[in-house]
């Protein structure tokens, strides 16, 4: 489900979930506590990454569509969490983005401090109004921060789902290379980065950061019931409901 790989003093988390490494309950938690807990066990850069051609198909609509609305609740606090860990991390990571990046993929990606995509006919971008979701502030927020304002509204209202080469041109990725080398390029990327003197390289990260570090509050106390409330919604239960029966019919 979730691969940890050390390269020296930086850790790989390769999401490793078949076919589409969709994000179930799960594995969002995985994710949470892998990245909380690297700083503690003396790693200095993380990388996130995926299998060549997919890096997440975003969430897991199926299994989640199973969860109450306590395991909902529970589910989007660890996703908000999940962000929160990489935005607030005192150690660097990279979006290894080694193909498709749709919705939640996407989404973890924005709260890296680098994203290395492939290049080629891959796919990145917030597409939840297609499916029915609302896009939260914080995730809002981040994206923004990305591609300035106007640019995220545009969009995120339209769902819109990006190839490589937009997704640099609009500054939501930071470079392309061919996908045989995403996860070497974010290698070289952070090890670059540590060999900046560190005190002075961490204190610059985290005061440049701290708007983004600031996008969650207390995310263990964050009012989730919104999202929850929207989730099951009759336009979103209807939209996701007919994307499931969708996916079923093409296997």
């Amino acid at each position: 489900m979730l691969e940890q790989i050390r390269h020296d003093d930086i850790l790989e988390l390769r999401l490793a979930r078949p076919p589409v490494n969709a994000l179930d309950a799960g594995l969002i938690r995985a994710l949470r506590e892998d990245i909380e807990a690297a700083p503690g066990a003396g790693v200095r850069g993380i990388i996130l990454s995926g299998r060549a051609g997919m890096f997440s198909g975003g969430l897991d609509v199926p299994s989640l569509l199973q969860l109450d609305r306590a395991g909902m609740g529970q589910t989007w606090r660890d996703l908000f969490g999940t962000c929160a860990a990489l935005a607030r991390s005192p150690i660097p990571s990279v979006a290894a983005i080694t193909g498709h990046s749709p919705a939640g993929g996407a989404v973890l990606s924005i709260f890296c401090d680098y994203r290395v995509m492939a290049r080629g006919a891959y796919r990145i971008g917030l597409n939840e109004v297609q499916v029915g979701l609302v896009v939260p502030e914080p995730i809002q927020r981040g994206l923004r921060r990305l591609v300035g304002n106007y640019r995220a509204e545009r969009l995120m209202v339209a769902g819109a789902m990006l190839d490589s080469e937009q997704a640099l041109a609009a500054g939501f990725v930071d470079e392309l290379v061919d996908v045989d080398h995403v996860v070497a390029r974010a290698q070289l990327w952070l090890k670059e980065l540590l060999n900046l003197p560190p005190r002075a390289m961490s204190g610059t990260r985290q005061l440049a950061r701290a708007d983004l570090a600031d996008s969650f509050g207390d995310v263990d106390t964050m009012n989730v019931d919104e999202f929850v409330d929207g989730w099951f919604s009759e336009e979103s239960q209807r939209i996701l409901s007919a994307l499931v029966a969708k996916l079923k019919a093409k296997q």
